[in-house]
């Protein structure tokens, strides 16, 4: 397993079997799919994003599940601008939509002077032990990322994840699709109960981004919180290794299993 997908052509992708999901190794885990279309949207407003944008918020709907199988997918310019860009981009498997991502794209200004944030730091990586909590769960993907991390509570963790599987096969990535190709993993951290009592798929993930990531490890200071409803969120600050360069959400549809 060289990559997550092999580009078959300008829009169509060949998921590997290193994408096997976590609730059903046959599907595809949505993490490096969310990544596939960051880099897609990279790839497609490139022109725009030379000229001085960048993305400031990355929000996908999952509308359904997608076997090992070939994908493809399609952008377009929503709201064009000269300093706010919305873009969409949409991945779909046998002419069925699967996921869209709608992507916000804002002009760059110096704000050195003004940058800070009050979120809590994490422990480095050496700091922290080899991470089992995903042994709980089947299919391949969870087995292609190195984890460093510790348990705090139920439902809260942090940990450092790093993809040992490139996106594309012998395209070059970004480092935010490199991020977002790991990102939904958030949702399997630290549930607040073993995924063979209770189901809790997440039906989006919204990532706010203020600090492009660098470096090759990714923090995530997970929480968790199911309400009395089957209504769940899964919150997660992020890090690279020097700093906290955004947030992430999932809802969930939470269900016990009878």
């Amino acid at each position: 397993m060289t990559a997550y997908f092999e580009r078959l052509d300008d829009s169509r992708f060949r998921a590997t079997e290193a994408v096997g999901g976590a609730w059903d190794p046959m599907e595809q885990h949505i993490a490096p799919a969310l990544g596939l279309l960051t880099h897609v949207v990279e790839r497609a407003f490139a022109g725009r994003l030379a000229d001085g944008l960048q993305l400031g918020r990355l929000s996908f709907d999952i509308l359904g599940t997608m076997p090992i199988d070939v994908v493809e997918i399609e952008t377009r310019m929503l709201r064009p601008g000269r300093t706010v860009e919305l873009v969409e981009a949409t991945m779909s498997h046998g002419g069925r939509a699967s996921v869209i991502l709608r992507a916000w794209m804002m002009a760059r200004h110096d704000t050195e002077a003004l940058a800070g944030n009050a979120f809590p730091s994490m422990p480095s990586r050496e700091e922290l032990e080899d991470w089992r909590g995903f042994d709980a769960w089947p299919g391949e993907f969870v087995r292609t990322v190195d984890v460093h991390g510790k348990r705090l509570e139920q439902g809260r963790a942090q940990v450092w994840l790093r993809p040992r599987v490139p996106l594309l096969e012998g395209e070059p990535v970004s480092a935010t699709g490199r991020l977002l190709s790991i990102l939904d993993i958030a949702n399997g951290i630290t549930p607040r109960f073993a995924p063979q009592d209770v189901l809790f798929p997440n039906i989006d993930l919204t990532a706010h981004l203020f600090a492009e990531p660098q470096g090759e490890w990714l923090g995530f200071d997970t929480t968790v919180a199911y309400g009395v409803s089957g209504l769940g969120v899964t919150q997660t600050v992020l890090h690279d290794e020097s700093r906290v360069i955004g947030t992430c959400a999932q809802g969930l549809t939470v269900r016990p299993r009878r």
